[in-house]
């Protein structure tokens, strides 16, 4: 199938400002382009790509004073299958991890696993180990947290999702991945896009959604601890620690958000795709 991405967003400052941007599809869905990715921020801002530590493909540039307008519109092949699933997947000991999962079992801004590990392990350490264990983590997140894009708070951590009980997507991927770590399960958060594709239709406003992924058996997996459902066409944008690692925009000075449209549809063969308006 084919998957139109995009995003269509305007933001203001008030001088030049030095900006990061992690806005394009991770490095292995570049072959599966089909139309170019081209953020379009006009004559005004001019980009530089480069890779950060966790392997994203960043950009970065100065919003020049005033109003900054960027556009991206492409299309994507995708194999339109369901997440993987792996009941039998077991859990990896932590001194038999790859040096560069380590990390994934570490504490982090939004994802105390330290300050969680006692509620952690009187909660799941009776769970069978590997996918049964994770499995119930999100099913445990999924019940707990009530979704509501009037809960958004970009200062929200696990511990405050767990006691508070309300949240937005990357506040069910934070509690999800801090029980994890805490259960010395490798976890890792993810940003990016994903459709009502296979789904009824969401009325409201499409966004870019948070989810999580963990190792086991020597993979990484996805888990989805909002719809807690193996789902069609999502599309990595970004990996981290945690939120803080994966933010779409940031500035380093003061701007404000103007308009934000993000685009994430399954194209029919053949139909035209218009570009974002």
């Amino acid at each position: 199938m084919q998957i139109r991405i995009g995003f269509d967003i305007k933001y203001w400052c008030g001088q030049p400002t030095p900006t990061l941007f992690k806005l394009l599809v991770e490095p292995t869905r570049q072959k599966d382009l089909i139309t170019p990715e081209h953020v379009d921020g006009g004559d005004g801002l001019l980009l530089e790509e480069y890779r950060d530590s966790f392997g994203n493909r960043c950009q970065r540039g100065l919003s020049p004073a005033g109003m900054t307008h960027i556009r991206l519109d492409a299309v994507l092949d995708d194999d339109g299958s369901h997440d993987e699933q792996n009941l039998s997947a077991r859990e990896t000991p932590v001194f038999d991890l790859p040096p560069d999962v380590l990390r994934f079992v570490q504490p982090s801004r939004y994802c105390e696993s330290d300050l969680l590990s006692n509620f952690a392990w009187s909660q799941f350490g009776s769970a069978p180990p590997g996918w049964e264990r994770v499995q119930a983590i999100v099913d445990f997140t999924h019940r707990q947290i009530a979704f509501g894009y009037q809960y958004a708070d970009v200062f929200r951590t696990a511990t405050g999702a767990l006691n508070q009980r309300v949240g937005v997507c990357r506040d069910y991927a934070h509690l999800a991945v801090a029980l994890c770590r805490a259960m010395n399960i490798p976890a890792r958060y993810c940003n990016g896009y994903m459709g009502d594709i296979g789904v009824p239709a969401d009325p409201a406003p499409m966004d870019f959604n948070a989810w999580f992924e963990v190792y086991l058996d020597g993979k990484w997996y996805t888990f989805d601890a909002r719809h807690n459902r193996p789902r069609i066409g999502r599309i990595v944008i970004c990996r981290g620690l945690d939120a803080a690692d994966c933010a779409m925009i940031q500035t380093f000075g003061p701007h404000t958000l103007n308009a934000f449209k993000v685009v994430t549809e399954q194209v029919s063969c053949g139909a035209p795709v218009a570009l974002v308006a």
